[in-house]
């Protein structure tokens, strides 16, 4: 089996990773708006479900490191020289953007809950502690809260960002589908795709 990307598509790495952090993403938005939105702080289920979404969180984190590690050393298949130059260019720019929001959302979060002034152990997967950062364990209670605060509603606005750029990502995969070329089917096992395209770019 081939395990890295050539032309016509993706490899078995590349999506695996793509679609578990699709997964991952997607389950930790819900579950971040019902704790913020929705669920009391004094529900007994409050602490497990938090600690359940830092837990997907750093997961998240994880294979993101992976998954651009992988793409650095493996080229991705270059989109159909049939594509309008604009399209083009949102298409690199929704995926770069995306592959900043997957590093840096999980990434605040874990600065957020480091900086706290009581910080909770992240338990993850209630398998082990995950650790706090440890530059945050020597500053002061008044600048602790300060940054807790900041981390906090920059963790929140990145959210938000996600809940837009998730949705275009989306609607690109279905406008892709309705022009019948194989820019999704790249990236789902099973799909079959055409000639591979001559050029490729990373």
């Amino acid at each position: 089996m081939i395990l890295v990307n050539t032309p016509p598509r993706y490899g078995p790495v590349a999506m695996t990773l793509h679609w578990l952090i699709a997964a991952a993403v997607l389950v930790n938005i819900a579950l971040g708006l019902y704790v913020a939105e929705v669920m009391e702080d004094h529900d007994p289920m409050h602490g497990p479900i938090l600690q359940f979404h830092k837990s997907v969180g750093l997961t998240v984190l994880a294979l993101s490191v992976l998954r651009i590690l992988w793409r650095v050393i493996n080229p991705a298949p270059p989109l159909p020289q049939s594509m309008a130059p604009g399209i083009r260019r949102l298409a690199h720019l929704s995926h770069s953007l995306l592959y900043v929001l997957i590093l840096v959302i999980p990434l605040s979060g874990w600065l957020m809950v480091s900086a706290s002034r009581s910080p909770m152990p992240t338990n993850f997967f209630w398998l082990f502690h995950w650790p706090n950062l440890p530059f945050f364990a020597g500053l002061a209670r008044q600048a602790k809260t300060s940054l807790h605060h900041d981390f906090n509603v920059a963790h929140l606005w990145l959210a938000l960002s996600a809940l837009v750029l998730v949705p275009i990502h989306i609607a690109g995969a279905f406008y892709h589908r309705g022009r019948e070329d194989d820019v999704l089917a790249r990236m789902v096992p099973w799909a079959r795709v055409g000639p591979a395209p001559t050029n490729l770019k990373r």
